[in-house]
């Protein structure tokens, strides 16, 4: 059985490895060992998460996901939820999670096998409770976004998200130095229209000279 630490935040601004250190702690507390670790920056609204599915394809049966809050693994709608889930069960992946104490009884599988089953089928309900809350959370924060935008709009105060002077400073000089767009991407874990929008305005003085 080995561990694996799904580490994850939404946008390339945030720190994915926030909570590395807890998931580490949590484990060796336990007197566990967190063979590999997994790091994504990408939407838990979204099954387009390769660094999740690689974790996936590592793993062997009775292998065990270590993630922070359930929130990291899933803001799933309920049907894409259901087909993560299913992955996990058909590759007999566990799921523990820092904020789902049931959860870390699966860790445990020692212990007598009928009380382990019972913590597993209170833990599945308990798994499908929480990840029904994040999505709730993550829909309400769009809709309280939108509904903002829309009065900033309409008052005429909205400017859009401010501008991340010092990364986009630092990306137009590697663009001016000739670095190709995979490298600044990966210095920088700014996307593809982030660096194609720069190198436009780099251009456009010299299309006046």
């Amino acid at each position: 059985m080995f561990i694996r630490a799904y580490l994850r935040a939404s946008t390339h601004d945030q720190d994915a490895k926030r909570a590395e250190g807890e998931l580490r702690q949590f484990a060796a507390a336990r007197n566990w060992k967190i063979a590999s670790t997994y790091v994504e920056n990408e939407s838990g609204a979204t099954l387009k998460r390769p660094e999740l599915f690689r974790l996936l394809a590592d793993s062997q049966p009775g292998d065990i996901l270590l993630v922070e809050q359930i929130d990291r693994l899933t803001r799933l709608n309920y049907s894409d939820w259901d087909k993560l889930r299913a992955e996990f069960d058909a590759r007999e992946v566990l799921i523990v999670s820092l904020d789902l104490p049931t959860s870390w009884m699966m860790m445990e599988r020692e212990r007598d096998e009928i009380m382990w089953r019972i913590f597993k089928a209170m833990n599945n309900t308990m798994l499908d409770i929480m990840a029904a809350g994040a999505r709730k959370e993550y829909e309400d924060r769009r809709r309280r976004q939108t509904q903002g935008i829309a009065k900033a709009k309409t008052a005429g105060a909205y400017r859009g998200r401010p501008e991340n002077t010092k990364r986009n400073d630092a990306i137009i000089a590697m663009l001016k130095r000739g670095q190709t767009w995979e490298s600044i991407r990966s210095a920088t874990g700014c996307s593809n229209s982030t660096v194609a929008r720069l190198a436009k305005r780099i251009k456009k003085p010299e299309a006046g000279e």
